[in-house]
């Protein structure tokens, strides 16, 4: 058993992260899925699918949930899982995140969170010049 992961996001950029990190890795090492989320749906119908999904996804170790914008739909909805779940939200997702989180596979919801912290941070690097000249 391990803690499984849902991604929250407009659109389908979800889906083509965690389609992008499952190619580089050869392999998604945790019980993972993604939801799009469209501004022509309504946002409750949408709260209740993504219940079902942490429902789905949940194995008794909790639910590491990502999502895109702070304060957007996608956030907003992934906020509202808290209320009855054990699952915690990590807003700002990116490929290096996403790559941590895959890449520890073992830890805990906690530790999951706190890794998806640094990969994202460290993941965001102001490149000045370039290293193969």
């Amino acid at each position: 058993m391990s803690v499984a992961l849902l991604i929250i996001t407009h659109d389908q950029l979800g889906r083509q992260l965690l389609a992008t990190a499952t190619t580089m890795l050869e392999v998604c090492p945790l019980n993972a899925a993604a939801l799009a989320i469209s501004g022509d749906r309504d946002p409750d119908q949408m709260a209740l699918e993504a219940q079902q999904a942490l429902d789905r996804l949940d194995e008794g170790e909790g639910v590491l949930v990502l999502t895109d914008i702070y304060g957007s739909t996608p956030s907003n909805i992934a906020i509202r899982l808290l209320r009855d779940h054990r699952a915690t939200v990590v807003a700002g997702i990116n490929l290096p995140m996403l790559i941590r989180v895959l890449n520890y596979p073992s830890l805990t919801l906690e530790e999951l969170a706190q890794k998806a912290l640094s990969g994202g941070r460290d993941g965001i690097v102001l490149c000045r010049e370039d290293p193969w000249r």
